[in-house]
């Protein structure tokens, strides 16, 4: 694909991972993801690949569990109740250091919920993806192009740093269709080995053990010493954030995914009313970019989210008492308008006396 080619999100992902180098699946059909597994259906058995549909979804992220311990490229994919079942064997995927790509389409919740676009897994997602002490990198793509490179780039920094990585997406953008420029592909052979790997060893190495057990707490201590060194590493040299006409805003929008596109209509609407407002759009969502906001000289905050208020709780983390932070949010996959998101920057801006 040298030229864009027009793509639903849910596709522009799979074909993504095809192209980096992906070449097992492991999944379990449900709105509004389904037509990523459909696709990798289609295409993974031409390409030498397994396509496999397991039984349920803690049955595919434990086959992606094992995917991983033998070294090869895998992903799963699902949607708000399924990653809240295959929580358990992402917990274990972290524990033994196992890279892999897990996507999430996010429908609304709780519960069974709606099948509507929604955000309302980033607690989830940054903060409760399993039991125990472990963070994971958590990418938002904004738009479907962003669904293919963050996909290609989710399978790197999984490699780089031995460790699950989660592209956090939600039902609008898997299921909208834009132009697509996709990255070139590369032969999975090519890929660098993995000494640590479960794949047989001739007699030429040790046995490998992958396993999240250890029945002597100094090693378990010691294990997560070391790994959250490695998610220092990730905050120093991983974070991805885009900014937007914020240089000079009195208002800073905070917004990911879906959200940051109406949020960025809103902006350009305050600054044709003589607004001076800006966006900050985080695109890593752990590790957040903190330093972003404490680089704007801002004199006020407003997150606009698809839910009753998560990512908000970041934004005041990193403002902290330097500017008010305001929340607007829709939830149930009502999605909120720009002249409703407008309408809130006024309000802030009359606070301020502008």
């Amino acid at each position: 694909m040298s030229e864009k080619t027009l793509m639903k999100g849910n596709e522009a992902i799979a074909e993504a991972a095809l192209r980096a180098g992906c070449r097992h699946f492991f999944g379990y059909p449900i709105t509004p993801q389904t037509e990523l597994a459909a696709y990798m259906s289609r295409k993974m058995p031409k390409m030498g690949g397994t396509y496999l549909q397991a039984e349920s979804e803690i049955a595919a992220i434990n086959m992606l569990y094992g995917a991983a311990a033998a070294g090869v490229r895998a992903m799963t994919s699902s949607s708000s109740p399924g990653i809240s079942l295959k929580t358990e064997g992402i917990s274990y995927m972290a524990g033994a250091d196992l890279p892999g790509v897990i996507v999430n389409v996010q429908r609304g919740g709780p519960g069974l919920g709606s099948i509507q676009p929604s955000q309302s897994d980033y607690f989830q997602a940054t903060r409760a993806m399993g039991h125990g002490d472990f963070y994971l990198p958590v990418l938002a793509p904004s738009t479907v192009q962003e669904m293919a490179d963050l996909t290609y780039i989710a399978f790197d920094m999984a490699d780089a740093y031995r460790t699950p990585v989660v592209i956090l997406a939600d039902g609008m953008l898997g299921q909208m269709m834009e132009p697509v420029l996709m990255p070139d592909a590369i032969d999975p052979a090519s890929l660098p080995a993995k000494p640590w790997a479960t794949c047989g060893h001739g007699g030429e190495r040790p046995h490998n053990i992958v396993n999240s057990l250890h029945l002597e707490p100094q090693r378990l201590y010691e294990d997560n010493v070391r790994r959250f060194a490695m998610y220092e590493r990730l905050a120093r040299d991983e974070v991805r954030v885009e900014t937007y006409r914020t240089e000079d805003a009195d208002i800073v929008l905070a917004a990911f995914g879906a959200a940051a596109r109406i949020a960025r209509s809103a902006v350009n609407a305050a600054r044709d009313r003589g607004i001076k407002a800006g966006l900050i759009r985080p695109i890593t969502l752990w590790p957040y970019p903190t330093e972003a906001f404490r680089a704007c000289d801002a004199r006020a905050f407003l997150t606009v989210e698809l839910n009753m208020g998560q990512m908000v709780e970041d934004v005041r983390l990193a403002v902290g008492d330097a500017a008010p932070v305001s929340f607007f949010g829709r939830c149930g996959g009502i999605l909120p308008t720009p002249d409703e998101i407008l309408s809130e920057i006024e309000d802030i801006a009359e606070r301020l006396g502008e």
